[in-house]
């Protein structure tokens, strides 16, 4: 695929560099926020501000690319651990993972819930092409008896954001909300209480 900005392929050194911005972008905003100026990334990548915003106009650019070369890596990974034999185990391993990058992640977050982040056609293409196969990827653990039968892709994607906004709220401590999704996600006996919602 190509990248946000829709442009033509790029030289091997124009290439190097806009990777060196979207390193130095991903480590500036998971740690800090969205609040890093494109100017400081510049220095963190090492290269001028100039080669920055050739390739990035706007902070809001910079950032949408980060949070699709993300789901990129997620979505070919879920692509490629379809193929695996343990399929439980390799369900659960992925799962926790996306639940850590996200915790640690508040751009992944807010992406994935839709929270106030405008997003460009190719980023929805990116998050559609990472549920789809993360639905496929659940499905498979469901008929392996690795994961309860009785929720759906969008139920468990509901479930990981709550714990996620719970941990991020200090309600828990890291990891324990991931543990008690994981573990609820397992086959029981029985099946989810129904509630009559007037």
């Amino acid at each position: 695929m190509g990248d946000v900005s829709g442009e033509r392929p790029l030289r091997a050194d124009a290439r190097r560099n806009r990777e060196r911005v979207l390193e130095a972008a991903r480590a500036a905003f998971s740690a800090e926020g969205s609040g890093v100026s494109l100017d400081e990334i510049a220095r963190r990548a090492g290269v001028g501000p100039g080669t920055v915003h050739r390739h990035f106009p706007t902070k809001e650019v910079l950032f949408e690319a980060v949070v699709v070369d993300h789901l990129r890596q997620l979505a070919d990974e879920a692509e490629a651990a379809l193929q695996a034999e343990d399929i439980g185990a390799v369900f659960f391993t992925f799962l926790l993972r996306m639940i850590r990058e996200a915790g640690v992640k508040k751009d992944l977050t807010d992406v994935l819930s839709g929270a106030g982040v405008k997003l460009s056609d190719t980023t929805r293409k990116v998050a559609a092409d990472l549920r789809e196969t993360f639905a496929k990827l659940l499905a498979r653990a469901q008929r392996a008896d690795a994961v309860r039968t009785d929720v759906d892709a969008g139920e468990v994607q509901a479930i990981v954001l709550a714990a996620l906004t719970a941990e991020q709220a200090g309600v828990a401590h890291p990891g324990r909300m991931a543990a008690l999704v994981c573990d609820c996600l397992r086959p029981r006996s029985g099946s989810l209480v129904q509630f009559d919602v007037q």
